[in-house]
């Protein structure tokens, strides 16, 4: 049995709503996770990672008011008190990334440095 751990991370509404959203199209593959992390790489150093994927054994399970997802405990250190947002506007549509724990941030908010 999975244990939910209080989640380091935080979600709009907005974001939360968009999920699940996703998650409730025809064809979802009800076997994958939302997973959030980070990978080496884009203009500032680290990319943020927000998809669907697999669970894996080092992953942790994590719960933001009732949205559950997977994340490697080792990327908590770049993303705790994160904050992801969705934004469905004419000028800017997609999940955006608010983290104090970015030293420096690119022009297109999903790559920072810490």
């Amino acid at each position: 049995m999975e244990t939910l751990i209080q989640s380091p991370i935080k979600f709009t509404d907005n974001a939360i709503n968009e999920i699940k959203r996703l998650v409730a199209e025809d064809g979802f593959d009800t076997t994958q996770k939302l997973r959030i992390g980070v990978k080496g790489g884009g203009c500032s150093g680290l990319t943020y990672v927000l998809g669907f994927d697999q669970q894996l054994p080092e992953d942790e399970v994590y719960d933001a008011d009732g949205l559950e997802f997977v994340m490697n405990p080792s990327h908590q250190l770049y993303l705790f008190g994160m904050q992801v947002d969705w934004h469905d506007g004419l000028n800017s549509r997609g999940f955006t990334f608010t983290n104090p724990n970015a030293s420096k941030t690119c022009g297109c908010g999903t790559s920072f440095s810490v």
